[in-house]
Protein backbone atom coordinates (compact mmCIF):
# COMPACT_ATOMS: atom_id res chain seq x y z
CA UNK A 1 0.00 0.00 0.00
CA UNK A 2 1.51 3.31 -1.11
CA UNK A 3 -1.18 5.58 0.35
CA UNK A 4 -4.22 4.93 2.52
CA UNK A 5 -6.54 7.66 3.85
CA UNK A 6 -10.17 8.08 4.88
CA UNK A 7 -12.46 10.92 3.83
CA UNK A 8 -13.34 13.13 6.80
CA UNK A 9 -15.20 15.93 5.04
CA UNK A 10 -16.49 17.12 1.70
CA UNK A 11 -16.27 20.78 0.73
CA UNK A 12 -19.37 22.48 -0.63
CA UNK A 13 -17.69 22.86 -4.04
CA UNK A 14 -15.77 19.55 -4.07
CA UNK A 15 -17.77 18.13 -6.98
CA UNK A 16 -18.07 21.37 -8.97
CA UNK A 17 -15.37 20.31 -11.41
CA UNK A 18 -17.08 17.08 -12.51
CA UNK A 19 -19.49 18.70 -14.95
CA UNK A 20 -19.56 16.62 -18.18
CA UNK A 21 -19.32 19.86 -20.18
CA UNK A 22 -15.88 20.65 -18.73
CA UNK A 23 -12.73 19.93 -20.73
CA UNK A 24 -11.20 18.10 -17.77
CA UNK A 25 -13.17 16.60 -14.89
CA UNK A 26 -11.39 16.41 -11.55
CA UNK A 27 -11.58 16.45 -7.76
CA UNK A 28 -9.07 17.92 -5.32
CA UNK A 29 -7.71 16.12 -2.24
CA UNK A 30 -6.35 17.76 0.91
CA UNK A 31 -5.51 16.66 4.43
CA UNK A 32 -8.30 17.68 6.79
CA UNK A 33 -6.23 20.63 8.06
CA UNK A 34 -6.50 22.54 4.76
CA UNK A 35 -7.21 26.28 4.95
CA UNK A 36 -10.95 27.04 4.79
CA UNK A 37 -10.77 28.64 1.34
CA UNK A 38 -9.23 25.44 -0.06
CA UNK A 39 -11.26 23.04 2.06
CA UNK A 40 -14.50 24.16 0.42
CA UNK A 41 -13.15 22.89 -2.94
CA UNK A 42 -11.78 19.58 -1.70
CA UNK A 43 -12.36 16.08 -0.46
CA UNK A 44 -10.73 16.25 2.97
CA UNK A 45 -9.10 13.18 4.47
CA UNK A 46 -7.04 11.82 7.32
CA UNK A 47 -3.31 12.39 7.23
CA UNK A 48 -1.65 9.55 5.36
CA UNK A 49 1.92 8.45 4.91
CA UNK A 50 3.03 8.23 1.31
CA UNK A 51 5.23 5.14 1.55
CA UNK A 52 6.18 5.10 -2.13
CA UNK A 53 5.61 7.51 -5.01
CA UNK A 54 2.54 6.78 -7.12
CA UNK A 55 3.38 5.87 -10.70
CA UNK A 56 1.65 5.03 -13.97
CA UNK A 57 0.30 1.49 -13.78
CA UNK A 58 -0.60 1.75 -10.08
CA UNK A 59 -4.15 1.23 -8.88
CA UNK A 60 -6.19 3.80 -6.99
CA UNK A 61 -9.39 2.93 -5.16
CA UNK A 62 -11.93 5.52 -4.10
CA UNK A 63 -14.53 3.67 -2.12
CA UNK A 64 -15.83 0.93 -4.40
CA UNK A 65 -14.43 2.42 -7.61
CA UNK A 66 -11.07 1.27 -9.00
CA UNK A 67 -8.85 3.28 -11.33
CA UNK A 68 -5.59 2.78 -13.20
CA UNK A 69 -3.07 5.58 -12.71
CA UNK A 70 -1.98 6.76 -16.17
CA UNK A 71 0.18 9.80 -15.28
CA UNK A 72 1.61 11.54 -12.22
CA UNK A 73 2.59 15.22 -12.33
CA UNK A 74 5.96 16.42 -11.06
CA UNK A 75 4.43 18.27 -8.09
CA UNK A 76 1.81 15.67 -7.13
CA UNK A 77 4.22 13.43 -5.25
CA UNK A 78 5.59 16.26 -3.08
CA UNK A 79 2.21 17.84 -2.31
CA UNK A 80 0.57 14.48 -1.60
CA UNK A 81 3.36 13.61 0.85
CA UNK A 82 3.39 16.98 2.62
CA UNK A 83 -0.19 18.29 2.41
CA UNK A 84 -2.25 15.28 1.38
CA UNK A 85 -2.97 17.37 -1.70
CA UNK A 86 -3.29 16.50 -5.35
CA UNK A 87 -5.80 16.81 -8.13
CA UNK A 88 -7.35 13.59 -9.40
CA UNK A 89 -8.07 14.08 -13.11
CA UNK A 90 -10.43 11.58 -14.68
CA UNK A 91 -8.65 11.02 -17.97
CA UNK A 92 -6.62 8.17 -19.40
CA UNK A 93 -4.10 10.63 -20.86
CA UNK A 94 -0.50 9.59 -20.26
CA UNK A 95 0.63 13.20 -19.75
CA UNK A 96 -0.50 14.85 -16.51
CA UNK A 97 -3.14 17.54 -16.96
CA UNK A 98 -1.20 19.83 -14.58
CA UNK A 99 1.95 19.34 -12.44
CA UNK A 100 -0.13 18.53 -9.34
CA UNK A 101 -2.37 15.99 -11.08
CA UNK A 102 -2.69 12.25 -10.94
CA UNK A 103 -4.56 11.03 -14.04
CA UNK A 104 -6.98 8.17 -13.54
CA UNK A 105 -8.48 5.85 -16.14
CA UNK A 106 -11.96 4.76 -15.16
CA UNK A 107 -15.51 5.94 -14.59
CA UNK A 108 -15.76 9.52 -13.34
CA UNK A 109 -16.59 9.65 -9.66
CA UNK A 110 -19.96 11.04 -8.52
CA UNK A 111 -21.21 12.58 -5.30
CA UNK A 112 -22.92 9.26 -4.54
CA UNK A 113 -19.54 7.50 -4.53
CA UNK A 114 -17.97 9.52 -1.71
CA UNK A 115 -19.03 10.16 1.88
CA UNK A 116 -17.30 10.63 5.20
CA UNK A 117 -15.60 7.31 5.89
CA UNK A 118 -14.85 6.51 2.23
CA UNK A 119 -11.37 5.00 1.90
CA UNK A 120 -8.90 6.24 -0.74
CA UNK A 121 -5.93 4.01 -1.50
CA UNK A 122 -3.04 3.82 -3.95
CA UNK A 123 -1.26 0.52 -4.47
Amino acid sequence: MKYDVTVTGIGDMAFAFLDPEMEMRFVVLFDDNAPAELAELALLHTKGDLTEAPAPGDTMKIGEKTYKVTAVGDEAIHTLATLGHCTLAFTADTEPYRPGCINLDGEVITEADVAEGTVIQIF
